[in-house]
């Protein structure tokens, strides 16, 4: 039987990533810190995109050639920032030059950030399903990778969470508590990967954990989906403001000392998750780079 994306993957992703999100960076900086968090012995680095500024699949170009076993990973690349055909062929060409090195994240945005864009937002389930459909259609005119790659959706309610299990290999929630993604894979089955991305605040004070938390934009931002997640989890508008109450934060956020944080990515592992990302703190990819050193004897 034929090896499948997802066995490609849960092979070569081992337990635990890195994020790595500065919006502008030169690009040897871009290099040196993938270089580095490869040689500290993560499984994955994941980089994220808005529309314009810095494209994923260039950045992710630059990365898989500065390094030489680790996968490289679009958590996410926008479907409002490219075609769909465009879609398929830059990661087949990439899965192709880089065999089993790549794993597409794809997702549908936020509403705020796609109308400053210029475009109108529309449906999110009707929009994927659509721009999957066309991806697909565009298959036999991108090159095949020797490798499967495999293709996840950014899926935090339920009704994605089915289109990941229907239509791609997997999901690729982020920000929310363990119990979420148990919820997700329950949703997905046994059979798709489920990377969870988790934001690490490494600070062991709990008010300034909690202050350093609060200044993300998750929760912020205006028609957040991470706030719309929490509050079909329960949660009302007084634990969701002005960056969440003690409760959210703590739940959202895993903060503490090297051994604490490990402790709550290690939750989301027994939930069900494949590979967890950590996503730290820091205004720049060298301090980046530093902390994930410092947190690898404790993650990995």
């Amino acid at each position: 039987m034929a090896t499948t994306a997802v066995d490609e993957a849960r092979k070569r992703l081992g337990r635990i990533g890195a994020t790595l999100m500065t919006p502008l960076a030169p690009a040897d900086e871009w290099r040196a810190a993938a270089a580095r968090v490869e040689k500290a012995g993560y499984g994955s680095i994941w980089v994220n995109e808005a529309v314009g500024g810095r494209e994923v699949f260039t950045q992710l170009g630059v990365m898989l050639a500065a390094t030489d076993r680790i996968v490289l990973g679009s958590g996410i690349a926008n479907l409002w920032a490219r075609h769909p055909a465009a879609m398929q062929g830059a990661a087949s060409v990439l899965a192709d030059a880089y065999p089993g090195r790549l794993a597409l994240g794809i997702g549908v945005s936020m509403g705020a950030i796609v109308e400053q864009s210029g475009q109108e937002w529309t449906s999110p389930l009707a929009k994927m399903r659509g721009y999957l459909d066309a991806m697909d259609a565009a298959v036999e005119a991108a090159p095949a990778p020797s490798v499967p790659f495999p293709r996840l959706i950014a899926a935090l309610g339920p009704k994605m969470q089915a289109v990941a299990r229907d239509r791609a290999d997997g999901a690729i929630p982020a920000l929310l508590p363990a119990e979420h993604t148990r919820r997700v894979r329950e949703t997905l089955g046994p059979d798709k990967l489920l990377i969870s991305l988790q934001t690490v605040v490494p600070e062991a004070d709990p008010a300034k954990a909690r202050a350093i938390a609060r200044q993300a934009p998750g929760l912020l931002m205006p028609g957040s989906p991470y706030a719309r997640m929490l509050r079909e989890m329960g949660y009302g508008d007084a634990d969701l403001a002005d960056g969440g109450s003690d409760e959210v934060v703590d739940l959202c956020f895993n903060w503490g000392d090297d051994a604490a944080i490990a402790r709550r990515l290690q939750g989301h592992l027994d939930a069900g998750a494949d590979h967890v990302v950590a996503s730290v703190f820091a205004p720049d990819l060298p301090s980046t780079a530093d902390r994930l050193e410092r947190l690898a004897p404790s993650l990995l």
